[in-house]
């Protein structure tokens, strides 16, 4: 399997969006790049409730399968086992699937947490408000911790927090383009009082007469 990226977070944090825009920029560069989607999403719009303490196990499941099917491209994962483990903890003080959420986790290249610099909006039936996205914010920060679970987090809003996911899973491409867009910077800068006859806006302006 190609590189997996698991982008966690709390409610309203932007994972879904940044999945989907991710999955575009990979493709853009040249990787072979799918999207798995939030099966909770899916769980809550057909049955029309969340779920009781006893299903969170079988969505947690579910979640891993969907992200193992795919071979040999890279996965942008919106959410992993471990959010249902995190929920299962906050909302019912459940810890049980913290061992196989964990265990899935440590397969991935990238984990991507989302930072808390998005307005709160609510939608449906999975989210609770802003203090319960908190909570869950702070747990799933103390739980990666205390596991040794590397991850990044990602702040910015609109496509700087894509930019930002960038620097971490392309972090070459990333810093070849920061590089010449500082050079952009530096010689547009210049160009007013450019001396460098190799210079194309020299020579464009020494035609014109300038």
């Amino acid at each position: 399997m190609g590189m997996k990226i698991a982008i966690l977070g709390a409610e309203s944090t932007g994972k879904s969006t940044l999945a989907h825009d991710l999955t575009l920029a990979l493709q853009a560069a040249g990787t072979q790049a799918v999207t798995v989607s939030e099966y909770l999403r899916e769980w809550c719009d057909l049955h029309q409730r969340t779920p009781r303490p006893d299903e969170q196990a079988g969505i947690a499941m579910e979640q891993t399968r969907r992200v193992a099917a795919p071979h040999g491209v890279a996965v942008v994962c919106d959410t992993t086992a471990m959010m249902t483990a995190i929920y299962s903890d906050v909302l019912f003080q459940d810890m049980s699937l913290y061992t196989e959420a964990l265990a899935d986790l440590r397969t991935y290249s990238h984990v991507l947490v989302m930072g808390l610099d998005l307005p709160w909006v609510e939608d449906g039936y999975q989210r609770d408000s802003p203090a319960g996205q908190q909570r869950v914010h702070q747990r799933l920060q103390t739980v990666l911790q205390e596991h040794d679970i590397a991850y990044s987090m990602v702040w910015g809003k609109g496509s700087l927090r894509l930019k930002a996911a960038l620097r971490i899973v392309l972090p070459d491409q990333m810093e070849d383009e920061r590089q010449a867009a500082e050079q952009y910077a530096r010689w547009l800068g210049q160009c007013e009082k450019c001396s460098d006859a190799a210079c194309e806006h020299s020579l464009f302006r020494s035609l014109l007469g300038r």
